[in-house]
């Protein structure tokens, strides 16, 4: 193969590198999620993240909608302020009361909608909820999410996974639920939003490293193809 062919073989195989590892770490951010990603079970006092990433590059997402179960219910619900955002609470009825310290509860918030704002194309938004208590009674939670852009379109966050499945198209963010004490990070109690948004960060974060280390290897490929070239229009002149 001649000096030119490495070179042009280089180059492309650079681009192909380059696109695939970016567009894989665009992939792994671009889903509604929750975080963190698992609490104990019965966990008291905490928060969860809800992160929303914008999707088009022609539209604003414009309205958020989160259903928490109404089965495993998600008790003592408050919102947190976000500039630019109202929020709505809409409480429901409980087929089966739930007994607490603080005696039994026969309602709890069943849906949150955020309007008012705007996420642009690029962008992503954190939304903060307050619990005062998790049930104990399941392993995981899935909160089924809509959201609605400028244009009209809305994107069905629904999808519940399966164990040992290939994540869905349209996942719906899930929360775990561990058994008390099992040593993982998110089971603590009492979490502010910015530690609860610490594990997203650090999914972004790998997203974005992988993409700058798929660039870097790229690069050093195309240098040293263009070294040999040149070195061997050097010995031929």
């Amino acid at each position: 193969m001649s000096a030119t062919s490495a070179l042009r073989r280089a180059a492309t195989v650079t681009a192909l590198t380059a696109a695939s590892v970016l567009v894989a770490a665009g992939v792994a951010s671009a889903h509604v999620t929750v975080h963190p990603e698992s609490y104990a079970k019965g966990a008291t006092d905490g928060v969860l993240t809800f992160r929303v990433p914008n999707e088009e590059d022609t539209a604003s997402t414009t309205r958020v909608q989160v259903f928490l179960p109404t089965d495993h219910p998600v008790l003592g619900v408050l919102v947190s302020p976000r500039d630019g955002w109202t929020a709505k609470v809409t409480t429901t009825k409980l087929k089966t009361p739930v007994k607490t310290d603080d005696g039994t509860i026969t309602e709890a918030a069943s849906e949150i909608t955020w309007t008012g704002g705007k996420i642009g194309a690029g962008q992503f938004e954190d939304f903060d909820v307050a619990f005062g208590q998790l049930p104990e009674d399941t392993g995981r939670l899935t909160f089924k999410t809509l959201q609605t852009y400028s244009d009209g379109k809305v994107v069905r966050w629904i999808e519940e996974p399966a164990d040992g499945a290939d994540e869905p198209e349209n996942p719906a963010p899930t929360l775990e639920l561990t058994a008390a004490g099992a040593g993982t990070a998110s089971t603590a109690p009492a979490e502010s939003g910015a530690k609860a948004t610490a594990g997203a960060s650090a999914d972004d974060s790998t997203a974005r490293g992988l993409g700058i280390a798929g660039l870097i290897v790229g690069v050093l490929g195309l240098a040293a193809a263009t070294f040999a070239f040149v070195r061997t229009r050097g010995a031929r002149s």
